[in-house]
């Protein structure tokens, strides 16, 4: 059996080790804050038996630096800080000397930058617009440098944005947080977190290298998602807010700077995958009649 080592549990990660149906044993994963790690040890995560050990980024205690001299399947889903990717930065010693059976790196459309609502693929040079995503296209091709130095497949899954179980327009609703704003021209594509959780492992079990979009067939306006959650829930559908009266924060605006439409046609031609949810409107229907819209059960 192969061991999984997951670099920074959070909610795109915890769906891989959902899905993971014994694919591997055993699964390992970090978090920063230790007591935390501790506790997920002693709960479980998504009914699996996982280690979590604590990573800060720095440095790695011996339990963690065993874990990379394993081998196995490595998920980096973590953010990279100041000196790059966290994992490459700490361990790049180790991970030479016992480098993974193969590597995926969970990375963002939004190296893309803006294209004015154009289509773009893989082939599509990248031309990031925010630094979140200079540092994000940087960790990529320092993965990618590292597979080719030492022979390691490495998939670069370049994500939309991600919503499933818990955190959907359905809960934003329920929350009386939903928004509809309004930005003519204004799409993006977005992925359900069991997608992701299916690409992951396709990509190691067909131990692919390259680059991936991780996206739906259809990018949409936002304020549709919202009009269409209010629908399925026999919700008010809420009042039309023009962008520039948004009051959106600085992180937010960016989101909005940006507009493109993602195209995820090497994903189900070379991985042969087929989307469970290949648009928001089959999304949130299975969403809401299982439940997992209700702002009562939230997925850490």
């Amino acid at each position: 059996m192969t061991q999984l080592l997951i670099i920074g549990l959070g909610y795109s990660s915890r769906a891989v080790v959902r899905a993971d149906a014994g694919r591997h044993d055993p699964i390992i994963a970090t978090v920063r804050d230790p007591a935390r790690a501790a506790v997920l040890t002693a709960d479980g995560t998504e009914g699996r038996a996982v280690t979590v050990m604590p990573f800060d980024g720095k440095g790695l205690t011996p339990d963690l630096a065993s874990a990379v001299a394993a081998g196995g399947d490595l998920l980096v889903s973590a953010p990279p800080g100041e000196n790059g990717d966290p994992l490459l930065h700490a361990a790049s010693d180790g991970l030479a000397a016992h480098p993974p059976r193969a590597i995926v790196y969970l990375s963002t459309v939004g190296v893309y930058g803006d294209h004015g609502g154009a289509w773009v693929d893989e082939e599509t040079e990248p031309n990031p617009g925010s630094p979140r995503s200079v540092e994000r296209l940087a960790a990529e091709r320092a993965w990618q440098a590292f597979g080719r130095a030492h022979g390691v497949p490495v998939s670069i899954l370049r994500l939309a944005g991600i919503y499933g179980p818990g955190q959907n327009a359905l809960v934003n609703l329920q929350r009386g947080t939903a928004r509809r704003i309004i930005k003519p021209g204004q799409v993006f594509n977005r992925i359900h977190v069991d997608d992701i959780a299916q690409a992951v492992h396709a990509c190691f079990a067909q131990r692919f290298a390259g680059v991936l979009n991780v996206t739906d067939d259809e990018p949409s306006p936002p304020q549709d998602v919202v009009a269409y959650g209010a629908e399925l829930l026999g919700l008010p559908v809420p009042p039309d807010i023009p962008f520039e009266q948004s009051g959106l924060s600085g992180m937010g605006r960016s989101f909005y700077a940006e507009c493109k439409r993602v195209s995820n046609k090497r994903l189900k031609g070379e991985l042969s995958l087929n989307l469970l949810h290949p648009n928001f409107t089959v999304a949130l229907r299975a969403l809401a009649a299982g439940g997992d819209g209700s702002a009562g059960r939230q997925v850490p």
